[in-house]
């Protein structure tokens, strides 16, 4: 059976939130069916209102910037620098930073100048381009490259800092992204990871009440994670309960934290509209943190890995001397 359709946008065979490639040549499929997703459909913050400002200028990205962070704010509000909660910017002067996934570039530019080294990837051309052009009309260092996360290009315990903001539960193997981050990763490295949280909320209120039964969805698909499939971004995405996700990461990790953050949309399950627009605008954002992350039914599952300080695991005494393939994907430009 084929794995992904050329004609589908979704992967095929993919039949629980978070099933694994049963082989290569399916993981090769849905990693293909995840390339043609997002260099179709890249995360622009504009569905529902197109952006006045030209591509990639500075004007494009401030306006991608306002809608991301103005909507972050309500779930995780900053000190100084949005997303601050979660990354250290003050210990990133003399760090290596690596982030997969760089999307439109908002996070890389934040890493990019407060680290001493960035590198920034994704699997997509589109998205490597817009972030090489932001960090060049903000005057950002920084190194950009469409890499894979499942084989990174990078040397052995290169990296001190890894941040990845819902990316990996899209790509074709997840486990393989951690161990591909463990083994980059100095031993005592730190990884922030945002994966999708499958929260009793989100699957029996909304997939399987409001979608299944309401909209008859189920009748159809006969299947609560297709329905789910359907309903977000990407060719396929994962969605981890955290004992879930804490098992999986931790083959790799010492787990440090697992946090449930959500947005305003997670809270309320009606369709896009003016009625819901109207709702979400007047919610107070304490309302929407109490909800989503005190009560953990956001849709977003934040974890903070640790490699061991003393793994060793597939790690050689000289990882320091790398080979040149993957000495100069760590040059910054």
């Amino acid at each position: 059976m084929c794995a992904a359709d050329p004609g589908d946008p979704k992967a095929r065979d993919f039949a629980h939130p978070t099933a694994l490639p049963s082989s290569d040549a399916v993981s090769r499929a849905w990693q293909d069916a995840n390339r043609r997703w997002w260099e179709s459909h890249p995360m622009r913050y504009d569905w529902r209102a197109s952006i006045a400002a030209a591509e990639y200028t500075d004007g494009w990205f401030r306006e991608i910037d306002r809608r991301f962070f103005e909507s972050a704010r309500a779930y995780m509000p900053w000190t100084h620098t949005p997303f601050d909660a979660l990354i250290p910017f003050a210990d990133l002067r003399d760090k290596t930073v690596l982030e997969i996934g760089v999307g439109m570039g908002s996070h890389a530019q934040l890493l990019a100048g407060a680290a001493k080294r960035f590198v920034g990837i994704d699997l997509t051309q589109y998205a490597t381009t817009a972030t090489r052009r932001r960090l060049d009309a903000f005057r950002a260092p920084g190194l950009i490259c469409r890499m894979d996360g499942e084989c990174l290009g990078l040397r052995d315990a290169s990296v001190d800092f890894v941040w990845s903001w819902g990316v990996i539960h899209h790509s074709s193997d997840t486990r393989r992204v951690l161990r591909e981050i463990q083994r980059v990763l100095h031993p005592g490295g730190t990884a922030v990871i945002m994966v999708y949280h499958r929260s009793p909320w989100l699957w029996w209120l909304v997939t399987f009440g409001l979608l299944g039964l309401m909209r008859g969805r189920l009748f159809r698909t006969g299947s609560l994670n297709r329905i789910l499939q359907e309903s977000t971004d990407g060719a396929l995405a994962r969605y981890y309960t955290p004992g879930e996700w804490r098992a999986l990461a931790g083959e790799f990790f010492d787990v440090q934290k697992v946090m449930i953050y959500g947005q305003a949309g997670d809270l309320v399950a009606l369709p896009a509209g003016r009625i819901k627009e109207a709702i979400l605008a007047a919610l107070p954002h304490r309302v929407v943190r109490f909800f989503c992350n005190r009560l953990k039914i956001g849709s977003f599952l934040v974890s903070v890995l640790r490699r061991r300080a003393d793994d060793r695991n597939g790690t050689p005494a000289h990882a320091t001397a790398p080979s040149s393939s993957r000495t100069s994907a760590m040059r910054p430009r």
